[in-house]
């Protein structure tokens, strides 16, 4: 079963975290192994199995769930989040590869040499003019790999149509994410309200997403969507070093 990581308070990339044991409701909290005979003795109805960690209280209050684990639902769904959002779409892409790219007539032409960055407007362009239009923002990261992969080469190649409609895109290295301690799954977050995260299968097909506003969940988005800002470069100047370099 995946583990997806909650959060943690620790710094240093050790310890203490909480994550999520997808397809269960249960969490796996990593902590320092209790050891103290005086403690141990006390502890009631023991199993062979169970071990004991310790954790600080601050990681249980910031990133503890605080309501049912959400259910898988049909990315068509949130599909009115896209225009009733106030304020901000923010999106984690994290995959080396997505199938809805590979399967869309726009890759054939990507791998016969086209240039694919200013296709007509789209029906998901449209909209991002729409409400960027309305003062709103689509801000997205993309984690990117070194060497980039032919899916990421693809993002990147027609990343300038989207831009060009009014999304802020920018780029963040895989390695540079694993050391911010960011997710390993993609998300949307609305106005830091409302969090989707997404459920792939082994192919890279989107299966469906979770909705949730857990508070717990939505800080740990917050947090995440803040650090990989921060360190991200835009994706105009991230093509450009790639180009620099062949």
């Amino acid at each position: 079963m995946t583990l997806r990581l909650i959060g943690t308070t620790s710094d240093d990339g050790d310890c203490p975290t909480l994550y999520d044991i997808e397809g269960t409701d249960e969490i796996l909290v990593q902590g320092e192994r209790e050891t103290d005979p005086g403690h141990l003795v006390q502890l009631r109805d023991v199993k062979e199995t169970e071990t004991f960690v310790r954790v600080p209280r601050s990681l249980l209050t910031r990133f503890s769930p605080r309501s049912d684990a959400p259910e898988l639902q049909p990315f068509s769904s949130i599909a009115d989040l896209f225009h009733s959002f106030r304020h901000t779409a923010w999106r984690l892409e994290t995959r080396r590869g997505y199938a809805s790219d590979r399967n869309s007539p726009k890759w054939a032409r990507f791998l016969a040499g086209e240039d694919i960055a200013r296709d007509p407007d789209n029906a998901w362009r449209e909209n991002v003019r729409a409400q960027t239009a309305l003062g709103k923002r689509f801000e997205r990261v993309r984690l990117v790999d070194e060497p980039a992969t032919q899916g990421q080469e693809f993002l990147l190649a027609s990343a300038p149509g989207n831009i060009g409609a009014g999304e802020d895109i920018r780029v963040l290295s895989r390695n540079r994410a694993h050391e911010l301690r960011l997710p390993n799954h993609d998300f949307w977050l609305f106005d830091s309200r409302i969090l989707v995260r997404f459920a792939f299968d082994d192919e890279d097909t989107t299966l469906g997403v979770y909705v949730t506003e857990d508070p717990a969940e939505v800080l740990a988005a917050c947090q995440a969507r803040d650090a990989a800002w921060h360190h991200a470069v835009r994706a105009e100047e991230f093509a450009g070093r790639v180009r620099s370099t062949v």
